[in-house]
């Protein structure tokens, strides 16, 4: 056997060498990016924002002292995409400390919608309505139209609830164009069954009596279905934005709990706690696939064992149902318990659109 030379081993490992020391230099100086991005200071992150801003969003010594868990620092909670939307973010947070909140819903909910969710906390009080008056009690507040004094309307097209309540009478697309009138679909809704108009009773015979108690419903309009489930002894939170119309005041005057949240946010809840989910409408095929997946697998981290999503008109086209969302609810792993399927009528020339609806079960253990 003839003996090998080491000499190309021997310079394999000089080169080695070499790069790793070129390497460590490269990655150690002060001014390269890498290490820039390592040691990243908090004044770097929060430049060119006021000191308002800066207090509301930066880091805090705790006063006691460090924590186990926490650190010697806490820091508020605000979406991490504020920091890409800096001039809108100063906006927000300019005013007198102490004095009255500038008016600015539809621009600080445009912040939300470009994932600055949630917003930061301000030190400034949000102006109250003139001659408010007590809410109307429960049960009676549930299916009465509070007064015009409840809310402030500077935000709004309409400037009173007679105004919302009749918008259905004209042209325009709205936001949940007709549900401030009490006398219309809102009278009906959930009380009978057919087709993909599921009945609340019937809905919730699908569980042993008692047993679905509390639960959400996802842009959940002016709140009727938290309304009857109310009825029904269930508790349920409604998210909603104020798109157009005080959506959150008018649940809150029904006396249901609202959430100005949008679809973007991780739903605040712990896993396997809620009974039902519900959403009619909101999460549909306008929503990116990757999205809508992210979407259903929190809906099925917060849902308990044996919990229901009742998932109320999606629409779709009719390939998109059974090519994407057919077997990404079986990715997630929903068993369906009801599943029904109608043509959109309103479908604006989108060939084979449908409605779905339909009640998915999250396994029990």
């Amino acid at each position: 056997m003839k003996h090998r030379s080491h000499k190309p081993t021997i310079k394999v490992v000089l080169l080695l060498v070499a790069s790793n020391i070129a390497t460590m230099y490269i990655f150690s100086r002060p001014n390269s990016p890498q290490s820039s991005n390592i040691n990243f200071s908090q004044d770097d992150l929060f430049s060119d924002l006021s000191s308002e801003a800066k207090l509301a969003l930066g880091f805090h010594k705790l006063p006691l002292g460090p924590k186990a868990n926490m650190g010697s620092e806490i820091a508020f909670s605000y979406g991490a995409a504020c920091l890409k939307h800096k001039e809108q973010l100063e906006r927000f947070m300019t005013y007198e400390v102490g004095g009255v909140c500038p008016i600015d819903e539809v621009s600080s909910q445009d912040l939300m919608l470009h994932g600055c969710e949630p917003l930061p906390r301000r030190r400034c009080h949000p102006k109250s309505p003139k001659n408010y008056v007590e809410p109307t009690p429960l049960p009676k507040s549930l299916w009465s139209t509070p007064p015009d004094t409840s809310i402030v309307w500077d935000s709004y097209p309409c400037k009173n609830y007679t105004c919302l309540a009749q918008r259905w009478r004209y042209p325009g697309i709205f936001d949940c164009k007709d549900c401030f009138d009490f006398g219309r679909r809102e009278s009906t809704r959930w009380l009978y069954d057919s087709t993909i108009d599921y009945g609340m009773d019937q809905v919730l015979a699908l569980k042993p009596k008692g047993t679905i108690r509390i639960g959400i419903d996802i842009g959940g309009g002016s709140g009727t279905f938290a309304a009857r489930m109310m009825e029904r002894n269930v508790t349920i939170i409604t998210t909603s934005m104020n798109f157009d119309a005080p959506f959150n005041s008018f649940i809150s005057s029904r006396g249901l709990l609202s959430m100005h949240l949008t679809i973007s946010q991780r739903l605040p809840f712990f896993e396997n706690t809620l009974d039902i989910v519900h959403s009619m409408h909101i999460l549909s095929n306008w929503i990116p696939n990757t999205m809508f997946e992210f979407i259903l697998f929190d809906i099925y981290r917060i849902l308990r064992p044996g919990g229901l999503f009742w998932l109320d008109h999606f629409f779709c086209s009719g390939p998109q149902l059974n090519g994407t969302y057919a077997p990404m609810f079986e990715k997630v792993g929903f068993n369906a318990l009801r599943w029904d399927t109608v043509n959109k009528a309103d479908n604006m020339n989108v060939e084979d659109e449908i409605y779905l609806t339909a009640i998915l079960e999250k396994p029990m253990t």
